[in-house]
């Protein structure tokens, strides 16, 4: 009997619910290009009360929202900082130096991981004479880091960074993909998380589960130009309403992801009962060292176990459509076949 498929792959992976779908199918629409789409304004609204910002721009997608953030802020040869290994460096195909025109320089977790320290921005910010100096010009952070495991930056440390950002003249650009995260693992709200940024991308599609979506948000005169931008990057939608209703039933449920965290914790302690050095979570990623982690990822599937190869990783993230019955069910899966994980057979 083919097993039924657990899928730990993403928090991307969700069905719309029941009450989504029917949100969806009611919503009031207009065109997006033309007057404006109602039920879009009231999200991109919310959004950004929610984030303390004066307005929001609804975008298909997080790296949409990210470059536009950074089309916005860079000139062409600008340099920008983001902590290695971030969104915006490692996974969205090269659009910041690309279409954005900007030198990007990775910064080491020297202030705990997945984020830089201030006194690496003030280093790297010292004036340096003659004309072949680049120009340091934006600060992008990550919050929650994606690729440290879902790694929070605590609320002092974001204001200390942003504080030495602006001391160093830097604009500041917050990729809150996993921002609902952050703020319900420091029981704080978003808008603290988002202070003294000049923009940031919020993304709806992750944990809270609508089927697209992120708003990117901040001054009034900066999302009257990211509005241009996205029309720009083939992103203007007409009917978006749709869409919007969807992220409005997702922003309903962001208190359902204190229990993704728990079963983040469970599935990792139960990782760690079998043998396999599964990191702490913070928030709802589970990174677990792998020798061959594709090898580890088709062992996985073959038991019904849907994961991601991630670097020297596997990556597990729990969602609102795997619960603590399916981390049981994917632990006794894994159990019988942690030898073929610590020790995958050659290619």
């Amino acid at each position: 009997m083919k097993l039924k498929p657990l899928d730990f792959r993403s928090d991307t992976v969700t069905k719309p619910s029941p009450a989504m779908r029917m949100a969806m199918a009611e919503a009031e629409v207009g065109d997006d290009v033309l007057e404006g789409d109602p039920t879009l304004m009231k999200l991109e609204a919310i959004v950004a009360e929610q984030l303390g910002m004066e307005a929001g721009l609804w975008v298909p997608t997080g790296s949409m929202g990210n470059l536009i953030a950074l089309m916005l802020h860079l000139s062409r040869g600008d340099r920008f900082f983001a902590p290695a290994a971030a969104h915006v460096l490692s996974a969205e195909l090269g659009t910041a130096a690309w279409l954005a025109g900007g030198m990007p320089v990775a910064l080491d977790w020297a202030g705990g991981q997945g984020r830089p320290s201030p006194a690496q921005i003030q280093r790297l910010c010292a004036p340096t004479p003659g004309l072949f100096a680049l120009r340091s010009q934006l600060l992008c952070l990550e919050n929650t880091h994606n690729a440290a495991g879902g790694a929070v930056t605590p609320l002092d440390e974001h204001v200390e960074l942003v504080k030495e950002a602006k001391q160093q003249q830097l604009l500041v650009h917050l990729d809150g993909a996993r921002l609902w995260n952050a703020a319900v693992a420091l029981s704080c709200t978003e808008r603290e998380l988002a202070a003294g940024v000049d923009t940031a991308q919020v993304c709806l599609s992750k944990g809270l589960g609508a089927p697209m979506g992120s708003v990117l948000c901040g001054a009034k005169p900066a999302m009257r130009e990211a509005r241009r931008l996205r029309k720009m990057l083939g992103g203007g939608v007409r009917q978006g309403g749709v869409m919007g209703a969807a992220g409005l039933v997702a922003l309903s449920q962001k208190d359902a992801l204190a229990a993704d965290h728990l079963h983040a914790r469970e599935l990792a302690d139960g990782l760690r009962r079998l043998g396999l050095a599964a990191m702490p979570p913070e928030t709802n990623i589970v990174l677990v060292p792998s020798p061959d982690p594709a090898a580890t990822t088709r062992m996985l599937a073959e038991q019904g176990v849907l994961a991601w190869p991630f670097d020297r990783h596997v990556r597990f993230v729990t969602h609102r459509d795997v619960g603590g019955d399916e981390v049981a069910d994917a632990l006794a899966r894994i159990g019988p076949r942690v030898a073929s994980w610590l020790s995958p057979p050659p290619p």
